[in-house]
């Protein structure tokens, strides 16, 4: 029953915030629920540097074109219910470390997640991608807040990794993106990691699983790196740990 719409980022080059994700965002909802539109609930947790109220602004102004009603969970007088009754859930970008701690400490987890694995759509960017993988091991953030675990809502069977990149600027000597999930690759030959570039995303309806946003991306398991595109067939990775 997922339906499930996990972009990489919410800016695509020099778009505007969320305009990239705009024709994503309607054709999704066309395909999963018209009621979606009625009673979206966002979760701003990621934010760190801006105020819930600003964030939540931010995304009203952003996806107004999309009709969603959108209220925050923050201001929710009883967040278990917000969840309960939201047609729609959406989770921002920020500090995946911060969000995975706040839903922690409401205990949000199982609520999120039991809402969401019996239907209804879940729209994330970034950090609110993260959180939809079963840890956020494969996170860029900086931990700036230590969550009771690193597991997460769990739903998809693999890990993701947002904002992915090949470059390696001249002159710059850390650890490459794809060295750092070859670390991870090493101590978790099991895993799959899907790495998103900017601009792209993982869709799932109702246990269909396709790429979207034009680009290509990546799957990373046991060592080995290979690109997938919007054309596989791709809903084996939905059976992959």
């Amino acid at each position: 029953m997922r339906n499930l719409l996990l972009l990489s980022s919410s800016k695509e080059g020099n778009s505007q915030y969320l305009v990239h994700a705009l024709p994503l965002i309607d054709q999704f909802l066309i395909k999963t629920d018209p009621e979606a539109t009625k009673n979206a609930l966002f979760i701003p947790f990621a934010g760190v540097s801006v105020s819930f109220d600003q964030y939540l602004k931010r995304v009203q102004g952003a996806l107004e074109s999309t009709e969603l009603r959108i209220s925050s969970i923050h201001q929710a007088e009883n967040p278990e219910h917000a969840i309960k009754t939201a047609s729609c859930i959406i989770v921002g970008g920020g500090n995946t470390f911060h969000l995975l701690h706040q839903l922690y400490q409401f205990d949000l987890i199982g609520l999120i997640r039991d809402k969401v694995m019996s239907g209804t759509p879940y729209i994330g960017w970034s950090a609110g991608s993260n959180i939809a993988a079963p840890s956020i091991r494969t996170t860029n953030d900086m931990p700036i807040v230590q969550p009771p675990s690193f597991n997460a809502l769990r739903l998809v069977p693999f890990q993701i990794n947002p904002h992915y990149i090949d470059q390696h600027p001249p002159g710059f000597h850390g650890e490459t993106r794809e060295e750092r999930l070859v670390e991870y690759m090493t101590v978790n030959p099991n895993s799959t990691v899907i790495g998103l570039p900017e601009g792209t995303g993982i869709e799932v309806n109702q246990e269909r699983l396709h790429l979207v946003g034009g680009k290509s991306a990546y799957r990373f398991k046991a060592g080995k790196k290979e690109t997938i595109s919007a054309d596989d067939h791709l809903n084996y990775l939905l059976s992959e740990s």
